[in-house]
């Protein structure tokens, strides 16, 4: 769509929600990244919620799993490491991938440089914890200064609320796992 149509929110998900690229949705630092909030589950009567988030270089989260929601990612810029149950992989800007709940994973972003994904969370409220603990986004790049530890201990309190149980450490910045294999290159028929 073209314009100056800004972001169009619905009324408990029985509206159509459009966000244009030249709107400004909010955005939020959270964590050590930024999220852009695309569509909540207040928007989508709870059926979605989409960010474009992104996550510095050597960022990651601990092993976790969700129990209410299936998550997906699409990689726009960057690279990262991504263990999800049994299976490990490299992904680089044009990867997906989908968990249904229940899923141990985590992920670390690996390079110099930042990764930016689109996450998509079905139903939606998984990524509203980010708007709980994180604090408005001054502009919309990383915040600086890491990950304060009063989110981190805000996470680790309000994640149970959303059905996220830790399970494990993150993947160490030190090794990056052999058995890692790049995403198979889809063709077109």
């Amino acid at each position: 769509m073209t314009g100056q149509l800004g972001p169009r929110r619905s009324a408990g998900g029985r509206d159509v929600v459009v966000t244009t690229a030249g709107s400004k949705g909010r955005a939020t630092w959270a964590m050590g990244a930024l999220f852009e909030r695309l569509v909540s589950a207040a928007d989508s009567g709870g059926q979605l919620g989409a960010s474009v988030v992104t996550q510095p270089a050597g960022a990651a989260s601990p092993l976790h799993m969700h129990t209410r929601e299936a998550e997906a990612w699409y990689v726009l810029d960057g690279e990262l490491i991504y263990v999800a149950g049994e299976k490990t992989v490299r992904m680089q800007p044009g990867d997906f991938i989908y968990l249904p709940p229940n899923v141990p994973h985590a992920f670390r972003v690996t390079g110099a440089a930042p990764a930016r994904f689109l996450a998509l969370s079905l139903p939606g409220a998984l990524l509203d914890l980010y708007d709980e603990i994180g604090a408005p986004a001054g502009t919309r790049r990383v915040p600086d200064g890491g990950v304060p530890a009063a989110e981190i201990t805000r996470w680790g309190e309000i994640s149970q609320r959303y059905g996220i149980h830790v399970v494990g450490p993150p993947i160490p910045a030190q090794t990056i796992p052999p058995t890692a294999v790049a995403v198979p290159t889809r063709t077109s028929p």
